[in-house]
């Protein structure tokens, strides 16, 4: 009975205009992908509550369901239920709109996303660029809501994220510049197979382009306003910052789609730098079996099982390097203290984005060396990145040290 539902289903598709196919294709998968991506947050939500409990030695939730696992859907059911409060003072329009605009480009990016060889809403040639593009949407919706809060600490929260979002993402788009640069290409689903070695002979990128995944890390979890770069919510200076007046669900979308947008930037840095979706071990497990072919052929037409389970294990090793960064997101988040926010620029413009640009270099000369095999292009590529680290070092020590002097610098008593 189920084998023909699918063969008759198999059949109207098939009869469908190649257009229209395209279509509901695009809209199925990235459906798919958006409900994926929400059931991802609401368990991050509940993930980061205990690793931070685990850290500072606290029990976290534990008392709604089993373990606290229901913690989370009765924290969603009660934001659902609070009341939508708005000032008479405040731009109503912009207001409502603002949480909306943050909140979709977080999910629109993961159609971008190679989740498997198949299972990916948009596939373009120039996904890395327009995974860029997106992800700089979000910061209007929080100067929009800054602004339409009508209260001066939403508004510097505003302003802060603004700042912080337009930095750095200059050494972000860099270090995905330099990824580019050594695979010839901004597919993402091609940078993956690119990798498909594993970690052997240094397959992976983020084992040949440390630097750009160093810089890549440090700017993604600037640019989701993740500790310690949350500045535009700092707690002691700007109450919550640019969600200050919200309330309900218009809070609870710029709390998911924070989350979403950790979610997003760590799936890019496991495709970008560590395979993506692709086996550590050089092919995937079910493959080196034998097994795909086996289970196809053995339970016959059209249920595919061997290829379900093909996809199922890219999904497993995609998801396993994912929450491996974002559970070092919430580590640092449990260690490190909040960044003020002149150290904070200073960081981006002084040294992140100098290195960057230096990298930029670097790799370039390094994707010739591996092109032409002339170790001279290596050669020239490291001295400029060790002459322009060592005296740009050397150029903010003496900066630094003059800085430190000038602050502590003791007055004689006249």
């Amino acid at each position: 009975m189920l084998s023909q539902l699918i063969q008759s289903l198999i059949v109207f598709w098939q009869s469908l205009p190649e257009l229209v196919q395209l279509l509901l294709w695009a809209v199925f998968l990235f459906g798919g992908i958006a409900t994926l991506g929400q059931a991802a947050v609401v368990f991050m939500v509940l993930m980061e509550r205990k690793v931070l409990a685990w850290l500072t030695q606290r029990k976290g939730p534990n008392r709604v369901g089993p373990f606290g696992l229901l913690q989370t859907v009765a924290d969603g059911v009660k934001l659902l239920f609070k009341e939508d409060i708005m000032a008479a003072a405040q731009d109503k329009w912009l207001f409502t709109l603002a949480p909306v605009i943050f909140f979709l480009p977080a999910f629109v990016l993961l159609a971008l996303l190679p989740f498997t060889d198949v299972l990916m809403a948009i596939a373009l040639p120039v996904g890395a660029l327009l995974f860029l593009a997106l992800s700089s949407i979000s910061v209007i919706g929080v100067v929009l809501a800054g602004w339409a809060s009508n209260n001066k600490y939403s508004l510097i929260g505003g302003m802060r994220s603004a700042a912080q979002a337009i930095s750095y993402e200059i050494p972000l788009g860099m270090s995905m510049l330099a990824v580019v640069i050594f695979a010839g290409t901004m597919n993402l689903r091609d940078i993956v197979e690119l990798q498909s070695s594993g970690w052997g002979a240094f397959g992976w990128y983020g084992l040949m382009l440390p630097i750009s995944f160093i810089v890549f890390f440090i700017s993604a979890i600037a640019e989701v306003n993740r500790v310690p770069f949350d500045l535009p919510e700092a707690e002691s200076e700007l109450v919550s910052g640019y969600n200050t007046e919200y309330s309900g669900m218009k809070f609870a979308m710029f709390f998911l789609a924070e989350y979403a947008a950790l979610f997003g930037m760590s799936v890019l840095m496991a495709t970008l730098f560590f395979g993506g979706y692709t086996s550590p071990l050089g092919g995937l497990l079910i493959e080196k079996l034998g097994m795909v072919e086996a289970l196809n052929t053995g339970l016959g037409a059209p249920i595919q099982l061997g290829s379900l389970l093909r996809q199922a294990e890219m999904l497993t090793w995609l998801m396993a390097k994912t929450y491996i960064f974002i559970f070092i997101a919430m580590w640092i988040r449990g260690t490190l203290p909040r960044l003020k926010p002149d150290e904070l620029m200073s960081f981006c413009w002084k040294f992140l984005i100098p290195v960057s640009l230096l990298n930029v270099l670097l790799v370039s000369a390094q994707k010739m060396y591996v092109k032409t095999h002339a170790l001279g292009y290596l050669v020239l590529g490291i001295a400029v990145l060790v002459l322009g680290l060592g005296g740009f070092i050397w150029f903010t020590g003496r900066m630094f040290n003059a800085s430190l002097r000038k602050r502590f610098q003791v007055k004689p008593v006249a």
